[in-house]
This record gives structure tokens, C-alpha cells and sequence, in this order.
């Protein structure tokens, strides 16, 4: 099993310096993989991300420096920590490595302390941007969802109630005419004309369907509004006993118009297999990002699926599809709740599958995705529930991702 206290790329030309490298941040408690050269650096990096690289300057073919620059030019590897080792101490080189992206500079030969407390600041500071990017979040979405729930709430709430007011008036005015109607049964020609040319009968009878309209819209809005409230959980502590399917129920309401039937696809079917949950102990702000990162995820995937397609050949393809199955289960005499969402969209290559987790990966273009939602994700789970995260997916056919936390984490902190 990979340590927790993280992953290491160490690059250098000679083997005995990667050996007193890898024997030192094993001892430590990393995980450690090993490069001759920067060429063979860059390519295993297309394959995983490390926490952080050790990074010689001198090297044959590209050297420590190119490495560096063709790293920070990638941004699937620009966020990764690079500190230089080299016997190269004058300060040109130690600003030129600086300049070029790296974070640190240690000197050969290094001393083991010294090495290990320098990887220890920069894997910590690392954790410290991606848990300060998901406070972030958080914390503006809090304050999105208070704005939108107060500008939106107060005016509907006025529609809503004046509704009902109109479809009263409505009643008393239809019935006034039809006073009139019954004591002045023969009209002047011109009240005929008029009730002709407004088809009165039709629109007695379509205002008061068209009340009722405005009626069910204003009440789709007031319960999103309410959605979006208990998606964010706000005006409540952020530990609590939650339900984990009202968490679930709601993300899918806020993503219903992502769901709806588009160009190049049909209406996205959910399906809730819902078994009986007990109550969990959790952070349910923390828990519905979850919910709604892989959602979303799986939408996405489904559009990518079918984007590929022609609308008429859209009848070859499986009916697009998200299955949402919960379960409660005992392993290890733990109580668990168990989570399932699974997707029939394009799928997940193999040759990403073991980045995904990775911070900041993304294969989304440019300003459509920091690469920060399954990391996040992933962190919340483990992490903060002390639950797992597994997903299996094969290209052209879907992926499903599995999240356990355990029921009974209240009664092991001491609550």
C-alpha cells in the first residue's frame, strides 16, 4: 500500500545518488519512484502525478533546467513541487531554477534532516492550496446560496401569494357576469361583437388554467430554492445526523436541466435504488459536493458519448442513464453506508485511470475544469468521513464510482 505521507519523483543520472535518495523517503514513510534523465521523467509523468519531484540540474540529454520549463508548461503537471538537486551552488543557477518554477533548492550532498523536512513543508504547503481552494468553495457557496435564496425567495413568494388573490377575483368577476348574463340575457350588438372577438367562453376557461401555471412554476421555484438551501445546509452546524438520500434528492433537482434532453442526446433517466439508511453522522455541505462532483461528472460523460454520435443514429445507443444505489452493509463488523453512481457515458482510458484522483489533473480544455473535483472529492471521503472512494470504468461504456462511510463515526469521536 502507497504511504499517506505522499508520493515522490526523485531524477537523477546517477544510480547511486537514486538509491541513498529512495532508501532515505522510504524509510520516511513515502512512496518513491525513480528517473535516469528528464526524458524518462517527463514520460512516466503521463501515467501518474507525483506530490512532489527531486529534480538533479545536471543530466545528459535534456538537463534539469529544460526539464523543469517543460513541466510548468503542461498543465497537467505545472502545479507539481520541483525542488532542484544539485552540486551547483552559486546563485545564478539557484535564482535561474527559481525563475523557471521550482520551489526549493538543496545542495549535494544533501543532508538527510534537512531533505526530508524541506519535502515535508512543500507536500504540506501543497495540501494546505487544495484544502484552502475547497474552504473556498464552500464558503462561497454559501454566500451564493443566501443572495439567491433571498432575491429570489422574496419576489416569488410575493407571486406566489398574489396568485391565489387573482384566482379569487377571477371567480367573483366570472361570477358577476355571469349575473349579468342571467338578468340581462339579450345583449347590445356591440357586447356581442366583443365577446366574439375575445372568445369569452375560452377565456374563462384558459385564464384560470393559466393561473394554475403560473401557480406550478412558482412552486417549482420555491422548492429548488429550498433544494439549494439544504444543499448547502446553511444556519446549521457542520456536523450533524443527515439523511443521506434528502442530500442525494436534492442534488439531482439542482442538476435537473443538465438532465433534460439536448441536441445530441435524450433526457438523462436517474435511477433511485434506495434502500432503507440509517441517519449518518457527517458534514452534509461536504457530503453534497461530493454528490454533485460525480453527478455532474457523469452527465458530462454521457454528453461526450453522445456528442460523438449523429442525432439520427442516436437509436444505436443504450438509453443515457444514471443509476444512484444506496445500501447499508457490514464489513469488518463496521457499519457502513454504501453509495453507488453509476453512468453509461463514454467512459474513463485506462491510461488516465490511476490520475484521476490526482490534484489539479484535469482533461477538460482550458477554463472548464481546475482538476480539483475528484481530489477534493476523494480528501472528503477519506479523509474527513474516514470512509473510501473506488470507482471501476471501461471506455465506450460507462463508470461507477463507490463511496462507504462508516454510520458509527459520532460514537468513535466521542459525540
Amino acid at each position: 500500500m502507497i504511504s499517506n505521507k505522499g508520493q515522490i519523483l526523485a531524477v537523477d543520472d546517477l544510480p547511486a545518488n537514486l538509491k541513498v535518495i529512495s532508501e532515505t523517503l522510504c524509510n520516511a514513510g513515502y512512496a518513491v519512484s525513480t528517473a535516469r534523465d528528464g526524458e524518462m521523467a517527463l514520460k512516466s509523468l503521463q501515467h501518474y502525478q507525483p506530490d512532489l519531484i527531486l529534480l538533479d540540474i545536471l543530466m545528459p540529454g535534456i538537463d534539469g533546467f529544460e526539464t523543469c520549463r517543460r513541466l510548468k508548461a503542461d498543465r497537467n503537471t505545472s502545479h507539481i513541487p520541483v525542488i532542484f538537486l544539485t552540486a551547483l551552488s552559486d546563485t545564478v543557477n539557484k535564482v535561474k531554477g527559481l525563475e523557471l518554477g521550482g520551489v526549493d533548492y538543496i545542495t549535494k550532498p544533501f543532508d538527510q534532516a534537512e531533505l526530508l523536512a524541506r519535502i515535508k513543508v512543500h507536500i504540506n504547503l501543497k495540501k494546505a492550496q487544495v484544502q484552502l481552494i475547497q474552504e473556498s468553495k464552500l464558503s462561497m457557496l454559501g454566500e451564493l446560496v443566501t443572495r439567491i435564496a433571498h432575491e429570489i425567495n422574496n419576489p416569488i413568494t410575493f407571486i406566489y401569494t398574489n396568485i391565489n388573490h387573482a384566482a379569487q377575483y377571477h371567480e367573483e368577476l366570472i361570477h358577476l357576469l355571469e349575473l349579468y348574463e342571467a338578468q340581462f340575457p339579450t345583449p347590445s350588438q356591440e357586447i356581442k361583437d366583443w365577446r366574439e372577438e375575445i372568445d369569452l367562453s375560452f377565456l374563462k376557461q384558459d385564464y384560470f388554467q393559466l393561473l394554475e401555471s403560473m401557480k406550478l412554476g412558482t412552486e417549482r421555484i420555491k422548492s429548488i430554492v429550498v433544494s439549494l438551501r439544504s444543499f448547502a445546509k446553511l444556519d446549521e452546524a457542520e456536523w450533524k445526523l443527515f439523511d443521506l438520500h434528502e442530500g442525494l434528492t436534492n442534488t439531482v433537482m439542482l442538476l435537473s436541466y443538465h438532465l433534460q434532453r439536448n441536441y445530441n442526446r435524450k433526457a438523462v433517466k436517474v435511477v433511485k435504488n434506495y434502500e432503507e439508511l440509517p441517519l449518518v453522522y457527517c458534514n452534509p455541505a461536504q457530503l453534497n459536493q461530493v454528490f454533485m462532483n460525480l453527478l455532474m461528472n457523469a452527465i458530462e460523460a454521457i454528453d461526450e458519448k453522445y456528442s460523438n454520435h449523429e442525432p439520427e443514429g442516436e437509436a444505436m445507443l443504450e438509453y443515457p442513464q444514471i443509476v444512484i444505489s444506496t445500501a447499508f452493509e457490514v464489513v469488518d463488523r463496521e457499519n457502513l453506508v454504501c453509495i453507488h453512481i453509476s453512468d453509461n457515458g463514454i467512459g474513463i482510458s485506462e491510461t488516465i485511470q490511476p490520475q484521476i484522483f490526482d490534484q489539479f489533473f484535469t482533461t477538460k480544455s482550458t477554463g472548464k475544469g481546475a482538476g480539483l473535483g475528484l481530489a477534493i472529492a476523494k480528501q472528503i471521503i477519506t479523509e474527513k468521513h474516514e470512509g473510501t472512494i473506488t470507482y471501476t470504468s471501461e471506455l465506450g461504456k460507462g463508470t461507477k464510482f463507490m463511496i462507504a462511510i462508516p454510520i458509527d463515526r459520532k460514537n468513535q469521536l466521542g459525540y
